[in-house]
């Protein structure tokens, strides 16, 4: 490989021959060590890989490229700090001519840490956003079982079901959480399972909103046209897309709901469902984020994970979801479902 080759890398590359020596390094390998790696060519790759860990120690002392198993075919991936302190991810690749003959090159791959920081901030908070959201449902449970052991003789009857009332409706709150978390896992993971079966979106779409009305006073209307195609879907899935634009409607909007759930238009045939609310409406500028982990526009709360949930079970399903504007200037959502995914 030519070093025009090498420099077009987007990983830093540092190759070193039989003797331990640098035999080529790349521009992005040379911007990541900076003046250790000024003259590199021909010198011992201790001097110029200038990698040190937390405590002190140095890649090439730690790891000993050229020791060990004849087996050994590689250093795994690593975290290493820069001497700015820049973290950077190495690994390396041992090469040997046949087992029992020596290593010949050591091909040393770097790359910025700053992925790896990412990721480790989206888990910090997914972390953080289920512990709020968990925390919630799980003090009002404490509480009422608390208060029902404490004054048990004390309560009325009428008082013992409105707290057991609550505390189910609690517990069903933390069930359907921990169900969406897992989803989400899967989705990212490709590892989501369907069990899809000929359904009425109809019937489904009205227990939703019965069950969403029963719990706020904001109006929901509902319309549902005539002579709906049967749709093959996982009921359970649907449900949770409809659950999640329902309340989501209700979180961020300021007056009714307007829930419309008709026959779409386009081939083959299935169902087009509409989602309205009375609020400030997301901006066209919003709407590619709306579908990412934890976006919480509007300030209302919520996990951020609702609307990520959604497109992913609604395009599992072959349908799409779209974002535009109410007529009453919030914001509608829509989802188009084919009859057979």
């Amino acid at each position: 490989m030519s070093q025009a080759d090498l420099d077009a890398l987007a990983d830093g590359v540092v190759l070193v021959g039989a003797d331990g020596r640098v035999t080529a390094i790349n521009e992005v390998a040379a911007r990541f060590l900076g003046d250790a790696a000024v003259d590199a060519m021909g010198r011992p790759l201790e001097d110029v890989l200038a990698l040190q860990d937390q405590d002190g120690n140095d890649w090439c002392s730690t790891n000993r490229p050229y020791d060990g198993l004849t087996t050994r075919t590689g250093v795994p991936e690593q975290p290493w700090l820069l001497p700015d302190g820049t973290e950077v991810l190495v690994v390396a690749r041992i090469h040997r001519p046949a087992l029992d003959q020596p290593v010949d090159r050591v091909a040393v791959s770097l790359r910025s840490g700053r992925g790896r920081a990412r990721l480790d901030r989206e888990r910090s908070d997914l972390v953080a956003t289920v512990a709020h959201e968990l925390r919630s449902p799980l003090t009002g449970v404490k509480g009422f079982v608390q208060a029902l052991l404490n004054r048990w003789d004390k309560l009325s009857d009428e008082q013992k079901k409105l707290m057991l009332t609550t505390v189910s409706a609690d517990s069903d709150r933390l069930s359907r959480l921990i169900a969406e978390l897992l989803d989400v896992a899967r989705i990212d993971t490709g590892r989501l399972q369907l069990y899809p079966r000929p359904s009425d979106a109809g019937v489904l779409v009205r227990r939703v909103v019965e069950s969403v009305a029963a719990g706020t006073s904001r109006p929901i209307d509902l319309d549902v046209a005539d002579d709906l195609p049967t749709i093959t879907v996982d009921p359970d899935k649907f449900t949770q897309v409809v659950t999640n634009l329902v309340e989501n409607a209700v979180r961020h909007g300021s007056g009714s709901v307007r829930i419309a759930l008709e026959t779409s238009g386009s081939e083959p045939s299935g169902v087009l469902l509409s989602v309205e609310d009375e609020g400030d409406g997301i901006a066209p500028e919003l709407r590619a984020r709306v579908f990412t982990k934890f976006w919480t526009g509007g300030g209302s709360g919520g996990s951020g994970l609702g609307l990520y949930l959604v497109n992913g079970l609604v395009k599992a399903h072959g349908g799409s979801v779209t974002i535009g504007d109410a007529d009453g200037g919030g914001a509608r959502i829509m989802v188009a479902l084919p009859s057979v995914p």
